[in-house]
């Protein structure tokens, strides 16, 4: 190699990292700037009525409040009259769904279907599904059961548009769930897909046993993350132990999230105090968290 053709390599080995840093800013400079709006699932919060639960919400500091099925759309819709209270995700559409009994399947697909209409008459985020548990019987297996889930998704996720919603999938750990463990594989299965009505979110307790970075696995899903859970290590109150959520929350910076952080574990002692405290030590990751 004679001089000249030498120092064209080396430039050009010198400018590559530069333009695909560029590439990165000019990326992260089109997303909005993060917002931590945090969340509880209605059965987390003390009150007999949603009503008495999101006026619980509104004094720990949340924004977010995530339904569990069944609920009538016009009782949650009164509950958050003016207030500054969203509604969350809808958890969750009860599967299995890659199973070759189509009967049975059919019948996850259709109860799918009519959550995400009243997941849309509330303006939810979107209805949470898990395509497959470890304990559910005769379920496909890989190339079989991915075949089946995209053609369940084309499906789900026409009619999430049809009524402004979307399925949400739900990576769970190995202990939980054999078919979808990693934030990764949801979102590879959304960008297959390729439907507004299909979307995935990360659940924070999986991903302690399943990512071996949390805010790598957030970044690698960036497109696709609209709803996360928090709980802490052993599935308490984020700050009951000592978890931190700063990697994550670095992460979701990142990639300029402004869906909901939702409560999804144990609450023990007085929730309107633990809570509270919980909530304050999320906004306070929060502050330390940098985007990467």
């Amino acid at each position: 190699m004679n001089r000249r053709d030498f120092m064209k390599n080396s430039a050009a080995l010198v400018a590559a990292p530069l333009l695909v840093s560029t590439a990165v800013a000019e990326e992260a400079a089109t997303r909005p700037v993060a917002q931590l709006n945090l969340c509880s699932q209605a059965s987390r919060l003390p009150g007999a009525t949603h009503k008495e639960k999101v006026d619980n919400l509104i004094a720990f500091g949340g924004v977010g409040y995530e339904l569990h099925p069944p609920f009538k759309p016009e009782e949650v819709l009164e509950a958050i009259k003016g207030t500054p209270v969203r509604i969350g995700a809808v958890c969750a559409a009860d599967g299995p769904y890659i199973v070759p009994d189509e009967a049975q399947r059919r019948r996850a697909i259709d109860n799918a279907k009519h959550l995400l209409e009243l997941a849309g008459e509330v303006g939810s985020t979107g209805v949470i599904m898990v395509p497959a548990f470890n304990g559910a019987l005769t379920q496909l297996h890989n190339p079989d059961a991915h075949k089946v889930l995209i053609d369940v998704l084309h499906e789900l996720g026409e009619h999430g548009e049809k009524y402004k919603s979307r399925m949400l999938m739900e990576p769970l750990n190995r202990k939980e769930a054999w078919y979808m463990r990693h934030l990764a594989h949801a979102a590879s299965v959304c960008k297959e897909v390729n439907s507004p009505g299909v979307r995935m979110m990360g659940d924070l307790y999986h991903m302690y046993f399943e990512e071996p970075n949390d805010s790598g696995a957030f970044i690698s899903a960036r497109d696709y993350v609209h709803h996360v859970h928090i709980a802490s290590r052993i599935r308490n109150l984020p700050g009951k132990d000592e978890r931190s959520f700063v990697d994550a929350f670095s992460g979701l910076k990142t990639i300029g999230y402004r869906d909901f952080v939702s409560l999804e574990c144990n609450v023990t002692g007085n929730p309107k105090v633990e809570i509270t405290k919980s909530f304050q030590f999320l906004k306070d990751q929060w502050e330390q968290a940098k985007v990467i």
